[in-house]
């Protein structure tokens, strides 16, 4: 069983960390406290391949493995939160879908520019009444002659007024349940598409949270994604690869609190000696130490079976569900630590804690993971 990285991985790693560093991290907290989204750093991973991770070359991408890609986003995420979902959203939802079900058009008229970061994806799969339960889709699309007309509204969309190009899941069958929904591939600028507000959210508010409004959108035959019907099945495939790109936000998430709260409690001196030194805050040291290395080992693992064409619902589940849990736990140990000066915007670890609870939250609550963890272990 192998449990270190491949010289490949650990090379991307140090990129990725250097990048993040140097690039992300002087610029996290000014554009969190702006709400500006991160555009410069969006063109400036492109140019390091972080935008088609594991697009294949052919198609203008890194050609990288599922576990290289979870570490970008682990070492983006130990700084930012925002950028990490950024990269998550648009590699593994909105690119992830048409690589997986594309037909080889689509995949040559899109993924080049998705990879290049000319343009960035998104997924609407979420509405105002479908959320956890995303079978309860009410945006439809009728055939009308050779062009698809598609009505409804989507919330929470990552990346959704700044992407080029957006997957919507909308009903083609009615009365058909979850068999009668369809994926389509919708156009920035495509007439009756429409933007509402851009979400002012709590955290990873240098990434953009959208509504998108669809009314007699028209889109052409061949926008269709994947087979008819077949959309949501789809949709579940992704979200199964999804999970382990937040498992990864959380991951580093998780990582960059105990970095903090370690170097905190280095410098930090109270009746007369570093705060290190009390044996309180070493457990809550030791404890995440030890929740993040069982973490690292759930996502990768989650990522090496992906790679290896093996099924992994099962576990990508465990890996979101705890690695968001640990990322939220870690961040609010480190925040003790920090105590009142914390709890103040001049210090990250009050930043990574807002960005923390979302992993929580997106693709997939933690209830939800559990649910789908149970329904794996009694098939």
């Amino acid at each position: 069983m192998q449990f270190e990285l491949t010289k490949e991985q650990l090379m991307v790693r140090q990129v990725a960390n250097e990048f993040a560093q140097t690039e992300v991290k002087p610029i996290a907290a000014e554009y969190d406290e702006e709400e500006k989204f991160i555009w410069p750093i969006v063109k400036k991973m492109a140019k390091l391949g972080f935008m088609g991770m594991c697009v294949p070359q052919e198609y203008g991408g890194a050609g990288a493995d599922t576990v290289s890609y979870a570490i970008v986003v682990e070492e983006l995420s130990r700084v930012c939160g925002g950028t990490g979902i950024t990269v998550a959203a648009h590699n593994s939802l909105g690119t992830g879908h048409i690589l997986k079900h594309g037909t080889e058009e689509q995949k040559e008229r899109y993924l080049p520019k998705c990879a290049s970061g000319e343009w960035l994806s998104a997924w609407g799969l979420t509405e105002p009444n479908a959320g956890s339960d995303a079978g309860a889709t009410a945006a439809t699309a009728v055939l009308d002659g050779d062009e698809w007309v598609i009505n409804g509204n989507k919330v929470f969309i990552t990346n959704g007024s700044v992407a080029g190009v957006t997957i919507v899941m909308a009903r083609t069958d009615a009365g058909r349940g979850v068999h009668g929904i369809s994926a389509f591939i919708v156009e920035n600028g495509t007439p009756g598409y429409t933007y509402g507000k851009d979400e002012k959210k709590m955290g990873l508010r240098s990434s953009i949270t959208s509504e998108l409004f669809f009314e007699d959108c028209r889109v052409p035959e061949d926008a269709l994604l994947g087979e008819r019907g077949k959309g949501f099945i789809g949709s579940l495939e992704i979200l199964d690869e999804g999970r382990i790109s937040i498992g990864a936000m959380a991951l580093g998430l998780a990582q960059g609190c105990y970095d903090l709260g370690l170097q905190y409690s280095k410098e930090r001196e109270q009746f007369g000696r570093p705060i290190s030194k009390f044996q309180g805050i070493q457990w809550m040291l030791a404890d995440m130490a030890t929740e993040i290395l069982a973490a690292r080992f759930l996502v990768y693992y989650s990522a090496a079976l992906k790679d290896a064409k093996k099924k992994h619902s099962l576990e990508s589940a465990m890996a979101k569900l705890y690695a968001s849990e640990v990322s939220a736990r870690c961040a609010n140990k480190a925040l003790q630590i920090h105590g009142g000066y914390g709890y103040t915007r001049d210090y990250a670890i009050e930043r990574l804690l807002r960005d923390a609870k979302l992993t929580e939250i997106g693709e997939g609550t933690s209830e939800a993971q559990r649910l789908i963890i149970a329904r794996e272990l009694l098939k």
